[in-house]
């Protein structure tokens, strides 16, 4: 009804109408309001920019945001502080941080909330040392900073990885402003996140004041530097935890493999009435997968459905890979057929799900629905397809997709890729082209699976000669492969060359040469 009587107002009127539709979020409301005080030709001030410009940037209008900058520009309310922060920000929002500098550097007066927007929108644009850098640039024009300022500059020395003004920053709030929670948490998190453990430690000791966000950030810090010990610690330490410090323990504890710690830490969360949200949730799916633990990952699956949780790309991501991993990947395929907005993570999830499970066919023709549906494949959903071709022993397809890998979507090959097509060639007795692949490689550590490849396919063909070819190339190395050694061997013996498989064999009785035996786990029935 509001807006239906918008078209005889006066202009005070419809800054009043255009700022509470902003904050209803009625974005579309708001340009239709000014569209039309604008045909009435009424001229728009200060109390109609800032509104107008955030919903020109929530909306990405951006040939409106350029006319709104020109008219602005054309009334003399570029010089108003307020428009032009707020036309900083709308350009932080499109993405522009370039034309944002260009605001800023025209203001004739820098006024304290513009230098911190610009130093925002320069965060928010991903340009994390040219914040440092106008931080810094702002620290000698002698502009006294405030609160917003310090946590703004501190992020961005966090993200870009440049701790010496953020060290500065320190030092100012110990002697002159003193800690701020806000600004003292800001510190912390770019010492933690940067690997200054000790500064961190320092920084909390410091702290006059704590709250839950100080002591997550520092179990954080401690479990993504492995510090599992310390992280424990300090997480026992503190009486008041919430869904976040939990979860960030937990997380901490599967970062650093301690995967039954993990649940065993979900079982005391629920114990403390603490309700996980969907990152606890993806977390302990993780985990789930990584030990086998079938049973408890379909008792978090059906949490997830019983609190309505969204099966989004991340969620559904983590369950089709726990499902897989644990064997059923009927059941991934079922999550996957019900997940909305599916990303390539998730694309890229089941297909390798399929490939490993043998299913080589459904994974190509998951793997063409995906291209139809215009989802990029990276590296990761190449080993998935090239996997499945191994398996389905389809040796075009498989050179058709390596080739499409690098000449269509520019990815260049890895290890990886390699390993998989070497083993599609050598399977299919295709030993020649496996053999040319491979011939400018190096042999070290990284590359030695191509040869232990190609090696296992010249055993399962009876190539003696091309295997000696590889070992006098793998002989150059100076430590000694046993797996090699014993591949090496049974192909002399399956030639029936016993003389040279017992002289290989015989390198192996050095103390020196270990095989180390090979171990799988899987949960059934909750053991």
């Amino acid at each position: 009804m509001a807006t239906a009587r918008h078209h005889a107002m006066p202009l005070r009127d419809c800054n009043v109408l255009i700022r509470t539709l902003a904050r209803q979020g009625s974005f579309a409301r708001v340009m239709a309001v000014y569209y039309d005080l604008r045909a009435r030709g009424l001229v728009a001030d200060s109390f109609t920019y800032p509104f107008v410009l955030k919903a020109i940037g929530v909306m990405k209008l951006s040939a409106e945001g350029r006319k709104a900058h020109a008219a602005a520009v054309k009334t003399g309310f570029r010089w108003d502080a307020y428009t032009a922060s707020s036309l900083v920000e709308m350009y932080a929002a499109l993405g522009r941080a370039d034309f944002a500098r260009k605001v800023f550097d025209e203001m004739p007066q820098r006024f304290l909330v513009l230098w911190n927007m610009m130093i925002r929108c320069y965060i928010r644009c991903g340009r994390f040392t040219a914040a440092v850098a106008l931080a810094e640039e702002m620290e000698r024009s002698g502009a006294t900073p405030d609160r917003v300022t310090l946590v703004t500059a501190v992020t961005a020395c966090s993200r870009a990885g440049d701790l010496s003004l953020g060290r500065r920053i320190h030092a100012y709030m110990y002697a002159v402003f003193g800690f701020s929670l806000p600004v003292a948490n800001a510190l912390l998190d770019m010492y933690t996140k940067n690997g200054c453990l000790e500064e961190a430690e320092t920084m909390f000791e410091q702290m006059t004041e704590r709250n839950i966000i100080s002591w997550t950030i520092l179990v954080s810090g401690y479990g993504l530097a492995g510090q599992l010990d310390k992280a424990r610690a300090l997480f026992y330490q503190c009486t008041e935890k919430d869904l976040i410090l939990w979860t960030a323990m937990i997380n901490a504890c599967v970062q650093h493999g301690s995967f039954e710690e993990a649940l065993s830490l979900f079982r005391d969360m629920q114990l403390q009435r603490v309700e996980p949200d969907r990152f606890t949730v993806v977390t302990l799916l993780t985990c789930c997968a990584n030990i086998g633990a079938l049973d408890q990952g379909e008792w978090i699956h059906q949490y997830a459905e019983g609190r309505k949780m969204k099966i989004d790309a991340v969620l559904g991501t983590a369950l089709i890979e726990m499902y897989s991993k644990c064997g059923h990947v009927d059941k991934a395929l079922n999550v996957f057929g019900r997940m909305q907005g599916r990303d390539a993570a998730a694309w890229t999830a089941i297909i390798c799900s399929l490939a490993t499970h043998g299913q080589a066919s459904r994974a190509l023709e998951l793997f063409e629905e995906m291209q139809i549906n215009k989802v990029k494949p990276d590296g990761i959903t190449f080993i998935g397809v090239l996997s499945a071709c191994c398996h389905g022993g389809l040796v075009d397809e498989g050179r058709r997709h390596f080739q499409a890998m690098k000449e269509v979507y520019r990815i260049e090959p890895r290890i990886e890729h390699y390993s998989c097509f070497v083993n599609l060639l050598g399977r299919a007795g295709v030993l020649d082209e496996a053999e040319r692949l491979i011939n400018g490689m190096p042999v070290n550590k990284d590359t030695m699976p191509l040869f232990g490849a190609l090696l296992t396919s010249c055993k399962a063909h009876g190539n003696v000669e091309m295997t000696e070819r590889l070992t006098k190339r793998i002989a150059e190395q100076d430590s000694p492969n046993p797996g090699v050694n014993v591949l090496i061997s049974n192909v002399y013996a399956t030639a029936s060359r016993w003389e040279e498989a017992i002289r290989v064999r015989s390198k192996m009785t050095h103390p020196t040469v270990k095989k180390t035996a090979g171990w799988s786990s899987i949960e059934v029935r909750g053991y």
